[in-house]
């Protein structure tokens, strides 16, 4: 090889190793200024369709760039198989930790398992996992007290409500949210009546377009209670567009208190949603993280606690 031939090969080595940098100083979401030598964490979230996980996103990579470390943030885009393939992946790069915002509370067992098989540990956000004992703790809001503070919220104004609920029963964090919500039904409310339980996908979109159909054959409805805030306001679309229903008073509640779902109970188009704080939980289960690798003894279950947002509160 001669000299001008060494030289053409050194450069194009000196590029490719610039390149593999530049993609590595990018894994995660959004630019960091953090190093890329320390250790590597990993978040795989439901959606990133939801202002809620973009939030509990940047709390976990707080704390984690705080470390000199990095986060690399994968989205589900609801699919479990895009879920499993991303999980998959990520656990063979054998990162420090895995965050885990499930699709499917009892479908993700393969990847739990993969886990731990390979010496992975895994946290759970938001939302439980099935297989508790597959994982080192799992860190969600108090969704149960979450649904009661939305049915008191409800019964404060109609008592007698008929309603129907906007729901997404593969997550557990939702399960919860619906028990509590009936469980004050059934304590204070005798008079409340769900009409009809729907999946509302957890989207804006899906609950619009679930919502008019439930206009076009629910004649006597008068409230809604959604899981979260996007299924909330995707409800109210479905309403407002409706020449038969636009003028009606329907109460709507729900849960999650982002910035959408506060303005929209600031200007009346939702009656109360109850607040989640998403940073304070990334913050929670990114130390937990750090004292499991410590060798310290951590919770197995922490609750992060809600309240509920209203106009007067405001």
């Amino acid at each position: 090889m001669n000299t001008s031939s060494r030289h053409l090969s050194r450069r194009q080595a000196l590029r490719r190793t610039l390149a593999s940098a530049s993609l590595l100083g990018l894994v995660g979401c959004g630019s960091s200024n953090a190093p890329v030598t320390g250790k590597s964490f990993a978040v795989s979230f439901q959606t990133l369709n939801n202002p809620f996980f973009v939030d509990l996103n940047h709390g976990i990579k707080e704390i984690i760039e705080s470390h000199g470390d990095r986060l690399q943030t994968l989205d589900a885009k609801l699919d479990s198989a895009k879920e499993r393939n991303d999980l998959s992946d990520v656990i063979q790069q054998q990162p420090a930790a895995i965050f885990l915002n499930p699709v499917n509370w009892e479908g993700v067992r393969g990847s739990l398992l993969a886990a731990k098989r390979a010496g992975v540990p895994i946290i759970t956000v938001d939302t439980q996992v099935g297989d508790a004992d597959l994982v080192a703790a799992q860190v969600a809001s108090d969704n149960v007290q979450a649904g009661r503070l939305a049915a008191e919220a409800l019964g404060a104004v109609k008592p007698k409500a008929k309603l129907v609920v906007l729901h997404l029963s593969i997550t557990k964090s939702c399960l919860d949210r619906v028990k509590g919500f009936r469980a004050v039904l059934a304590e204070k409310f005798p008079d409340m009546v769900v009409l009809e339980t729907q999946e509302g996908g957890g989207s804006t979109e899906i609950s619009q377009n679930i919502m008019k159909d439930i206009l076009g054959h629910v004649k006597e409805l008068d409230a809604v209670f959604a899981i979260n805030d996007p299924s909330a306001l995707g409800a109210y679309a479905a309403i407002k567009s409706s020449p038969e229903w636009r003028n009606k008073s329907i109460t709507i509640v729900s849960i999650d208190g982002s910035k959408l779902g506060k303005e929209a109970v600031k200007d009346g188009r939702l009656l109360a949603t109850v607040e989640q704080f998403p940073i304070e939980m990334g913050h929670v289960a990114a130390k937990l993280a750090y004292d499991l690798l410590a060798g310290k003894p951590i919770e197995k279950e922490v609750k992060i606690p809600v309240k509920t947002f209203t106009k007067e509160s405001a």
